[in-house]
């Protein structure tokens, strides 16, 4: 099935994905409607354009390209599946993940990764290939966390203040020379080794053959792991019962 998309209202375009029984269906000319694949499954969706806010959430197991940039909350809540976005995409990219895999080749805003979780088999990962905005790994609580810095010279962190802030679960890998600064004390960060690496290697390959990358240039840069440091818990932020 193929979509124009234009000015459609974005109730009246998401009924058509939904009541269409092709399971590969591409929308043209996507102008911000939302709501794209919202707890959808099953079905493959290339979008040609820019979707609206919450593309993907509660998705749960369809595949989505997007051929352009996606705003806000992109993958809000998901469940399973995969958004490869061949762009950037704005805040809270991922927000309270519980599964699925998000690749982003360009930027991603503020807040990417708040709240993630994982659950026995269940581990989200978020991979973007530029840079992430403030508040990366808000209250991560599981799951996983992979920022390039692609678009930078590869020294500095590619990542904006607060990073981490709350974090006490899942694991952040960042590709970088140097820690990012001002991390919270409850956050550890250390060179990553070749064992930790392992770990992510299979979303790095699936990143590079998507976005046709260079697995050995970015295998070669240096990594570190921030883990949230459970010997130094946020007690003190809670009032006692």
């Amino acid at each position: 099935m193929r979509i124009q998309a234009g000015d459609m209202h974005f109730q009246k375009l998401n009924q058509a994905v939904r009541a269409t029984e092709d399971t590969r269906v591409i929308i043209d000319n996507c102008l911000g409607q939302r709501y794209i694949a919202s707890g959808l499954g099953g079905k493959e969706i290339v979008i040609n354009g820019t979707p609206g806010n919450a593309l993907g959430a509660y998705m749960d197991g369809c595949t989505v390209t997007v051929n352009g940039n996606a705003q806000d909350a992109t993958g809000d809540t998901m469940n399973a599946g995969e958004i490869r976005i061949h762009g950037s995409s704005g805040d809270a990219t991922g927000y309270a993940m519980r599964g699925g895999r998000i690749l982003v080749h360009g930027d991603t805003g503020y807040r990417a990764g708040i709240h993630m979780k994982a659950y026995q088999d269940k581990v989200p990962v978020l991979v973007v290939g530029g840079r992430a905005g403030s508040f990366l790994g808000e209250y991560q609580a599981g799951g996983l966390i992979v920022v390039l810095g692609l678009s930078g010279d590869g020294r500095e962190a590619p990542v904006g203040y607060f990073c981490g802030t709350g974090m006490h679960g899942g694991r952040m890998f960042l590709r970088c020379e140097e820690p990012p600064a001002g991390l919270p004390p409850q956050v550890h960060a250390r060179a990553a080794t070749d064992e930790d690496l392992e770990e992510i290697l299979p979303h790095l390959e699936a990143f590079c053959s998507e976005f046709s990358e260079d697995l050995e240039a970015i295998r070669n840069g240096r990594f570190y792991l921030l883990t949230p440091d459970t010997k130094n818990p946020y007690k003190q932020l809670y009032t006692q019962n």
